[in-house]
């Protein structure tokens, strides 16, 4: 459907044709007619399909208004896992309202509070916040939820995953009653549709598909490899494959310190980006990596979601997810618009039943290539969809 029989305004249609979008995602062709509508809405589509224009548009839409704003007042309120999805909700929420006089603001952890008190005291149509900083600042009386019009819980998934359940029921408890409510969210479990409950009255229950498995557009292959030759086969392809650009996945904090440090003794500069940064130095990492004055990032789960990035060459799995779904959305940075990607992992024998659980979701068995010059002394079992039940002698 085209975005301009949608019931969206002149002033957002010229932006997004600005930005060449014409024809909506399914969620945004679903979402946006209910929000428009004033309906609360519950909606499940994977990462990458468009779930942030499919609320942030129809929010934009009905606050256009020209309605004043009152000092340390928000009309409306998105709550997000991580910095980096804060951020880029943002940096769409000003493309969209390029043509509207509407103000929004990020408030996170890890800069200093007194730019974030200062941007709210004039009131504020939109915040987009993580969970911790905007209680922070409501505690200290910086702002204040009674006239707020709507609320989104975006990634509600990874809200809870993250061990923000406390925090986001505080948030709840704050919400004046006479709101409008959406939780969005790429999987719908238990526990979400328990928050889901709390949060909305009545709603609307969208259901995109699960993406299965990851765009064709996206090769994926892996290596076998002792854990401790990751680092130096890892060097290996960036140097003789003449990779140009990559996000590397990798579990721990200290596990991407020592890789940044591992890779600079072989002459590869990268940078890493993980909770223990302040927000400041992960922005500027960001920065240099999108522009291509970084090459190589090393990212804990924080970026898994979140990190928005135009033609990202490739996504490397130094470490193996612990969920199958967290893969598809790690991989989920490249190949995008349908833009060729790849999909690389490191695999030891202490991954492969992480990585079976992957080729169980994907229903489809991951090419496994050997590199020259790195022979595992533990190799790698032959996959679990291979398997075929013996006869009975």
């Amino acid at each position: 459907m085209r975005f301009d029989k949608l019931a969206l305004s002149p002033p957002l249609l010229n932006a997004l044709e600005e930005l060449a979008y014409k024809q909506a995602t399914e969620i945004q062709a679903k979402a946006i007619p209910h929000v428009l509508a004033g309906k609360d809405l519950i909606a499940s589509a994977a990462t990458g399909t468009g779930k942030t224009a499919a609320f942030v548009l129809p929010l934009l839409e009905k606050l256009n208004t020209g309605q004043k704003r009152r000092a340390k007042r928000m009309r409306a309120l998105i709550v997000v896992p991580t910095r980096e999805l804060a951020i880029q909700v943002n940096e769409s929420i000003e493309q969209y309202a390029k043509h509207c006089e509407l103000k929004s603001v990020v408030l996170v952890g890890g800069i200093d509070y007194a730019p974030q008190k200062q941007a709210l005291i004039d009131g504020i149509d939109i915040v987009v916040a993580t969970p911790g900083r905007l209680l922070d600042l409501a505690h200290q009386r910086a702002l204040y939820f009674d006239e707020l019009n709507a609320v989104v819980l975006d990634e509600a998934d990874r809200i809870l995953t993250m061990g923000f359940g406390d925090e986001i029921n505080k948030i709840i408890d704050r919400l004046p009653s006479d709101r409008q409510s959406l939780l969005f969210s790429a999987t719908l479990s238990g526990h979400v549709r328990d928050l889901a409950q709390d949060l909305c009255i009545d709603p609307i229950e969208l259901l995109i598909g699960p993406r299965k498995q990851a765009p064709k557009s996206i090769t994926q292959w892996l290596v076998a490899i002792d854990k401790h030759n990751k680092s130096s086969l890892l060097s290996h392809l960036i140097s003789e494959l003449n990779w140009q650009q990559a996000i590397i996945f990798i579990r721990t904090q200290h596990g991407a310190a020592k890789l940044v440090t591992q890779l600079e003794k072989r002459g590869i500069h990268a940078e890493a980006i993980h909770g223990g940064r302040s927000q400041n130095s992960r922005k500027q990492v960001i920065s240099d990596f999108k522009s291509g004055k970084l090459r190589f990032l090393v990212a804990t789960g924080v970026a898994a979601r979140g990190l928005d990035i135009d033609e990202l060459e490739r996504v490397v799995n130094y470490d193996m997810p612990d969920d199958a779904d967290e893969y598809i959305h790690r991989i989920g940075r490249t190949g995008r618009a349908g833009a060729h990607g790849e999909a690389v992992s490191l695999v030891s024998k202490d991954d492969f039943k992480r990585m079976c659980a992957i080729e169980r979701r994907q229903d489809a068995i991951i090419e496994r290539r050997i590199i020259e010059g790195f022979s595992v002394t533990k190799d790698l079992p032959a996959s679990n969809l291979n398997f075929v039940l013996k006869r009975n002698q």
